[in-house]
């Protein structure tokens, strides 16, 4: 049978526990929102410099892909691979990234920036890889070359 300090204790422990968590997910949404702002608005600068006329599509998910499959030089509705689970992911992720390269390329940089992705599938590289393809992107983004 418990007794008040130790019903007490483990109250507190449950509930620091509980905030703990809850601030570790509040974290992880503002970290995401604040990714997912910053790479809407890189490939919205992208597309306005590229003379798209639909740029604002960079805000819009799923949306977005298909500005970039058409930035690259392919028909938009090759966006439609997503719903063919893991074939047509992995296909769309090929087309991407191809457009990527073709995109990095009208922009005069160089083609292969756009392979800095493909790291993310090393164990231990996802983070690099991560930062690193923003940084390419808003430098692809902002720096005129």
């Amino acid at each position: 049978m418990m007794y008040g300090y130790e019903k007490i204790l483990e109250t507190m422990l449950g509930a620091g526990a509980l905030a703990m968590i809850t601030a570790f997910i509040a974290m992880f949404i503002i970290v995401a929102l604040a990714v997912y702002i910053y790479t809407a608005w890189a490939w919205m600068t992208i597309g306005n410099k590229l003379k798209y006329k639909d740029s604002w599509l960079a805000w819009i998910p799923i949306a977005n892909i298909a500005m970039i499959l058409q930035l690259g030089g392919f028909h938009w509705a090759w966006v439609f691979l997503i719903l063919v689970p893991i074939v047509g992911w992995i296909a769309l992720l090929v087309l991407c990234i191809v457009a990527t390269w073709h995109i990095y390329e009208k922009r005069k940089y160089p083609g292969w920036l756009s392979l800095i992705i493909l790291l993310s599938f090393v164990p231990m590289m996802v983070w690099i890889a991560g930062i690193a393809n923003l940084v390419i992107l808003g430098i692809v983004a902002w720096k005129d070359k």
